[in-house]
């Protein structure tokens, strides 16, 4: 592809000129680029791309590199190449995803460790609006904006937080009065979802799948209510699955206004489910719904064919 092309090719082109600034000059290569991750459905392709293009790179230049470094390497190529000011979750998850396996990540520290995720009885369905997300970067920087106003206030009453995830939900319900009503609504949600997260991971700890799907149907909730991220088609999938025997929670993934949900539902009911909200979706929308039965699985690595 041609230096400073458009397009996906600049994913690529990126990850090579970050590589080359620690490694030196990559070797030439002739190489088949193919997936099946549905573009901007909010199942991070971008990033999948970036960490099979750096793997593959790494590979071919017989260098070594830490798969939190490419990570990083990955992260450094969406922001300065793509101009997409991402963070670093999506890409860590390519590199160092695990069979049967939550990360749960620290983004300060990068830290992380890996919580069993037993399905046993449920499998994840991962439901495919295709409802383009035109409005997720725009709105992404105005949420984004209306996070660091609120930190700046709160910083007011809490002079030690950096940033929201340093203020407990406790102390944001005391001081949420401050913040303007909309950007107390931004603040609310990633204080809430924070606070989501961590009881997320003692759920899976416990193999309280009951628990962990009723804590993704508070996250949708508030991701509609609060980040107001959400938009008609992922509320009626949203809805109707609620609504259905066998599934224990649904939310929306990704930056949203479009793109996927995931649900988590009864293996014996998952056929049922899959219908009924294929017809729910055809019928209200026009539109067809892609259903993907999956589960949690590696990173990137090396196949052999």
């Amino acid at each position: 592809f041609e230096r400073g092309a458009h397009g996906w090719s600049v994913y690529v082109e990126g990850v090579a000129r970050v590589l080359e600034e620690s490694l030196g000059p990559l070797p030439a290569v002739e190489a088949v680029v193919w997936g099946d991750v549905p573009l901007g459905s909010g199942l991070s392709s971008s990033a999948a791309l970036e960490v099979a293009a750096g793997f593959f790179l790494l590979e071919a230049a017989g260098a070594a590199m830490p798969l939190p470094d490419l990570a990083r390497a990955c992260q450094a190529a969406e922001n300065r190449f793509a101009g997409v000011q991402c963070g670093i979750m999506d890409q860590f998850a390519s590199c160092l995803a695990k069979q049967d396996a939550a990360v749960f990540l620290d983004c300060r520290s990068l830290e992380f460790e890996y919580v069993p995720v037993v399905l046993d009885d449920f499998v994840l369905l991962v439901l495919n609006t295709n409802v383009p997300r035109t409005l997720a970067g725009s709105a992404y920087n105005d949420r984004r904006a209306s996070c660091e106003q609120g930190v700046r206030i709160l910083r007011q009453s809490l002079p030690h937080i950096r940033a929201l995830r340093d203020v407990t939900l406790e102390q944001f319900r005391d001081l949420e009065h401050l913040l303007p009503p909309e950007t107390a609504a931004r603040c609310r949600h990633v204080v809430s979802e924070n606070r989501r997260a961590l009881d997320s991971v003692d759920a899976l700890r416990k193999g309280d799948m009951a628990a962990f799907g009723e804590l993704m149907n508070a996250s949708h909730r508030s991701l509609r209510d609060d980040y107001e991220v959400t938009c008609r088609e992922l509320d009626l999938l949203h809805a109707a699955a609620c609504g259905m025997k066998g599934v224990a929670g649904e939310r929306m993934t990704g930056a949203g206004f479009g793109g996927c949900a995931v649900a988590l539902v009864r293996k014996d009911r998952a056929a049922a489910v899959e219908a009924g909200l294929r017809e729910v979706y055809q019928r209200e929308t026009g539109r067809a719904l892609d259903v993907y039965i999956t589960r949690a699985m590696p990173g990137v690595r090396r196949i052999e064919l």
